[in-house]
C-alpha cells in the first residue's frame, strides 16, 4: 500500500465519521424546529442557525466535507468514494446509539454487511495507484447535468411511489455526488478551478433537499439515501470519467465484493431506516414547499 493511499485512506474514514455524526445532529435539529420554507429561506436559515445542536452537526459536516477534498488529493476518486460509502453503517449506528433509532434483526444484518465492506476496503487496497486521470470537461458537465435533471424529477414526482423523506434524500445524494464529481474534475488545476462554482452550486441544492427531507422522514431514510448515492454514483464516476481502474488480481475481487457488501448493507439500511420514520418522528414539524 502506498503512503499516499492510505493517507486517502485514513483522511476518507474521518471524513466518513465527521459527516455521519453531522447528519445525525442535523435531523435532529432539524426535526425540532417549525417547518423550513423555501419561499422563506433567510428566515429558514435563521431557524437553523440559531439551533445549537444542529449549528454542531453542520460545523463538523464542513470538517468532514474538508477531509473528504484532503483525501481527493491523496486517492482515486473511486477509492476515497467507496471507503465514505462505509459511513451508512457509521450513521445507522450512530442513529441507534445517539438517535434512539430502533433497529430490527435486518438493520443489524445490513450494518454488519456494510461495516464488513468498509473493513475489506481496507484490506484491499494494496497495489492500488495513486492517482486516477484528470477527466475531460464536457463529459463531466454532462454527468452534473443529467444528475441534477434525475434529482429534481425525484422530488417533483418521487412522493407517489417513495416514502416520506426518500425523495428528498434521493435528491440530495445525487447533488451532493455531482458536487463530488465536480470537486475532482476542479483538482485538475488550470482553468477547471471554475468548476468550484458547480461544486458550490450541487452542494448548496443538496443541503436545501437534505434538511427539507429532514423534516419529513427519518434520518436513514433521508440521510442514508443521501449517503448511499453520494458515494456509490461518483464510484461509477471513477471508471466512467477518471480513467480508474479496479487493481489486479486478489485485491481487486476482494474491493469488489467489499463495495458489494457496502452497497448490499446501505440499501438495506435505508429501506428499513425509512420503515421506521414515524417511530423516530413522531410529532415532528412537516417540511413544506410553500
Amino acid at each position: 500500500m502506498s503512503g499516499g493511499v492510505a493517507l486517502g485512506f485514513a483522511l476518507a474514514l474521518g471524513s466518513a465519521l465527521a459527516l455521519n455524526w453531522g447528519y445525525v445532529a442535523q435531523h435532529a435539529g432539524a426535526a425540532a424546529l417549525p417547518a423550513l420554507s423555501l419561499r422563506r429561506p433567510l428566515a429558514s436559515l435563521a431557524s437553523l442557525f440559531s439551533h445549537a445542536r444542529w449549528l454542531a452537526g453542520f460545523l463538523v459536516g464542513i470538517a468532514g466535507w474538508a477531509l473528504y477534498v484532503a483525501a481527493l488529493r491523496a486517492a482515486p476518486l473511486s477509492l476515497v468514494q467507496a471507503v465514505s460509502a462505509g459511513g451508512i453503517g457509521v450513521l445507522a449506528l450512530l442513529a441507534w446509539r445517539l438517535g434512539g433509532a430502533r433497529l430490527r434483526r435486518r438493520e443489524l444484518l445490513a450494518l454488519a454487511a456494510a461495516l464488513g465492506g468498509l473493513v475489506g476496503l481496507a484490506a484491499s487496497l494494496a497495489g492500488t495507484p495513486p492517482h486516477g486521470g484528470r477527466g475531460v470537461v464536457a463529459p463531466v458537465l454532462v454527468w452534473i447535468a443529467v444528475s441534477a435533471g434525475v434529482a429534481l424529477v425525484a422530488v417533483a414526482a418521487g412522493g407517489r411511489v417513495l416514502r416520506a423523506g426518500a425523495p428528498f434524500g434521493i435528491a440530495a445524494g445525487l447533488l451532493y455526488a455531482a458536487g463530488d464529481v465536480a470537486t475532482k474534475a476542479a483538482l485538475g488545476g488550470g482553468a477547471r478551478i471554475g468548476l468550484a462554482a458547480l461544486v458550490l452550486a450541487c452542494h448548496g441544492l443538496a443541503f436545501v433537499a437534505l434538511q427539507l427531507g429532514f423534516q419529513r422522514g427519518g434520518v436513514l431514510a433521508t440521510a442514508g439515501l443521501a449517503s448511499l448515492l453520494t458515494n456509490a454514483v461518483p464510484i461509477a464516476a471513477g471508471v466512467a470519467l477518471f480513467g480508474e481502474a479496479l487493481p489486479g488480481g486478489a485485491a481487486g475481487v476482494a474491493r469488489l465484493v467489499a463495495f458489494l457488501a457496502v452497497v448490499a448493507g446501505g440499501a438495506g439500511l435505508a429501506r428499513g431506516g425509512a420503515e421506521a420514520a414515524h417511530d423516530l418522528r413522531r410529532g415532528a414539524p412537516a417540511a413544506t414547499w410553500s
